[in-house]
């Protein structure tokens, strides 16, 4: 009971946290993400720094997500040139060379893992940007979605609010009707609990919620929609099975402790990690 308590209560402030700072404003929203990608980072580099396959440099790596992420939002605010990924560049440079004056057992995993962190973890919240921030010349309904954020371009706070809420209710759906009627293992080797039941129905709970929201944002069209609803189902749940794969690989049952009754970061935001990537491509692709 004590433990239900403490993962209720943590559920509610991740949650309320995590709505507010996106629907306040654009600062807020990049101050919560800048911080999540660097903690993201750093916890992914310590869980593999402590199975002993590197020994990579953790602060450093979480310094250059971080990075990574304020100069994708930059880039997308106000359209700068690419000069502002530079710093960015001479970093994992950095990473990389100076791997050749330790005296370490394991130089190619730190270079894999750090290379790994940028990739897996950090790239995808600085994908979100591209999801978040649009041009000026986008439909006036767009524009009214969200407030105007720096002269020429929108902040749209629904759209990347709506990855998540997508992410979250899936999951609870497939949870419920896993635990009732789950009959078939979606993948065991991996994930031993989840269920082709479980999972096709909580895609169908966030192609109901599409529905809705489509009703109240109308700035996309309920088809289009429904499709980023099925494209985040689809790709949360591989991401889901990523971390799995991860973790029982690693031997461990959390990537940290940060969010009690709940692990670390990257536990709350796994299946993020390809949702968001895949996501940011399917808007793309609607623009075309």
């Amino acid at each position: 009971m004590n433990n239900f308590i403490t993962r209720t209560i943590t559920s509610v402030l991740f949650v309320a946290v995590l709505v507010g700072c996106i629907l306040w404003n654009p600062i807020s929203y990049g101050v919560l993400f800048t911080l999540i990608t660097a903690l993201a980072v750093h916890e992914f580099i310590t869980i593999i720094n402590a199975s002993g396959r590197s020994s990579a440099n953790a602060r450093i790596s979480a310094l250059g997500g971080a990075y990574l992420f304020l100069a994708s939002m930059t880039y997308a605010i106000n359209g700068m040139d690419l000069r502002i990924f530079l710093p960015y560049v001479v970093l994992m440079l950095y990473l990389t060379v100076s791997e050749l004056y330790y005296h370490k057992e394991s130089p190619l995993g730190s270079w894999a893992f750090t290379m790994m962190s940028q990739m897996y973890v950090a790239m995808p919240f600085a994908m979100l940007n591209t999801v978040a921030f649009h041009r000026m010349t986008a439909t006036s309904a767009l524009q009214d979605a969200g407030d105007a954020a720096f002269q020429s371009v929108a902040y749209n706070p629904i759209l990347p609010l709506s990855i998540f809420v997508f992410i979250w209710l899936s999951d609870a759906g497939a949870y419920c009707i896993g635990s009732l009627i789950g009959r078939h293992k979606l993948f065991e080797r991996i994930s031993p609990k989840k269920t082709w039941e479980g999972s096709i129905g909580g895609g169908l709970v966030a192609l109901l919620v599409a529905l809705l929201i489509a009703h109240f944002f109308p700035f996309m069209s309920t088809l289009q929609w429904l499709g980023l609803a099925l494209v985040i189902v689809i790709f949360s749940t591989w991401g889901d099975l990523s971390e799995s794969m991860i973790k029982r690989r690693l031997g461990i049952k959390d990537t940290g402790n940060i969010l009690p009754g709940h692990g670390g970061i990257l536990d709350r935001f796994d299946s993020a990690l390809l949702a968001i990537p895949a996501a940011a491509v399917y808007l793309y692709a609607l623009t075309l």
